[in-house]
């Protein structure tokens, strides 16, 4: 235990300072240009990620090794400032060495502390109003189900209408229907079901055996649409939205791709409208919330960060990683949140009326 206690120690706080000297990671560093954060610390990297001896990646065992010290290391440890940094720095080579790809893995109830903002967003709408909603890249339809069952037995006097968009119709077909049974949890690679209550079970779903079908209430008022989230025609086929959803997909591409996405996302959203954006790079998420001027909704922002445990359970050893808050940031509230409001499009409005 002595000898591998050494070996961590070895290897964490060897290369610690060296990782740290890249990424510039410092608390009390003022905020750089948000165009040239991490520049050099990148192209550093980047040529590290890139190197190879006798036809092999040292970066790919560097990170293998990484990975079963961070499986042993307290989680009291991993909480401290050092091994934090450590770990970002961690992040920062995986997603240079690992190629991002998308699947269809998801849950119902992914992030009820989101799921609770929306249904407190949603309780702000006059009595017997429409409330418009856009959910990306919506898979197999967890999340879009999920949203209704909160905010219809919230709010049931409002005509709640939901725009489903996925690229891939097959999955928008499988959505439609409604039906999961157990050989779809192989087809999204895990288990739709574990988060669900008992309760939520009986009510959200009509069981024959081990198949559970959408009651029919839950099904009305969504439409499934084929399209891309990235494309400019998708403003003109969905229209303004109260809300718009983009969750767990843009970290699956590479980072100036996303960007673009999010921006085309934006316009999505209506004056005074809400965005939720989770499972991306939060330095992409972070730079375009600040050039667009959205404002970050605080309420309920830290339990959202922490809401979903795959995510952050992914960090940092895999590129969708979520890693912990840090208050200590300056940028801490642009940067963790993931629910905004468009404050531009709103006092653009307000002053035209």
């Amino acid at each position: 235990m002595k000898a591998l206690t050494l070996l961590v120690a070895f290897v964490i706080i060897g290369a610690l300072p060296f990782m740290v000297a890249l990424l510039g990671f410092s608390r009390r560093s003022r905020p750089r240009s948000w165009r040239n954060t991490g520049q050099v610390s990148h192209t550093i990297l980047a040529r590290a990620a890139r190197l190879r001896l006798f036809g092999k990646h040292p970066a790919g065992f560097y990170l293998r090794l990484n990975r079963r010290i961070w499986e042993i290391i307290p989680a009291d440890v991993r909480n401290s400032y050092l091994i934090r940094a450590y770990g970002a720095g961690l992040q920062s080579l995986v997603r240079l060495v690992e190629t991002r790809r998308q699947y269809f893995g998801t849950f119902f109830f992914r992030n009820r502390p989101a799921l609770e903002l929306m249904r407190r967003l949603a309780d702000e709408k006059a009595e017997g109003s429409t409330l418009r909603i856009a959910v990306l890249a919506c898979s197999i339809g967890a999340e879009v189900y999920s949203i209704l069952w909160t905010i219809r037995l919230a709010r049931p006097d409002l005509r709640v209408l939901v725009c489903a968009v996925d690229i891939s119709k097959e999955i928008l077909n499988f959505a439609e229907k409604g039906i999961y049974a157990p050989d779809t949890c192989e087809l999204v690679g895990c288990s739709l079901f574990e988060r669900l209550t008992v309760h939520e079970k009986e009510k959200m779903f009509d069981w024959e055996g081990d198949q559970a079908r959408v009651k029919p209430w839950l099904r009305e008022g969504i439409t499934w649409q084929l399209g891309d989230a990235s494309s400019p025609e998708l403003i003109h086929v969905l229209g303004p939205q109260d809300i718009v959803v983009a969750s767990n997909f843009l970290c699956h591409m590479e980072p100036l791709v996303a960007e673009n996405c999010l921006r085309n996302i934006a316009g999505l959203v209506d004056r005074g409208g809400y965005l939720f954006v989770s499972g991306v790079d939060l330095e992409v998420r972070a730079k375009v919330a600040h050039e667009l001027g959205w404002r970050p909704i605080p309420e309920l922002l830290e339990q959202i960060h922490d809401g979903d445990p795959d995510l952050r359970g992914g960090w940092p050893l895999e590129w969708w990683g979520l890693e912990p808050l840090n208050r200590r940031r300056r940028d801490w509230q642009l940067r963790y949140a993931a629910a905004f409001q468009s404050i531009r499009q709103l006092n653009k409005g307000s002053g035209s009326s």
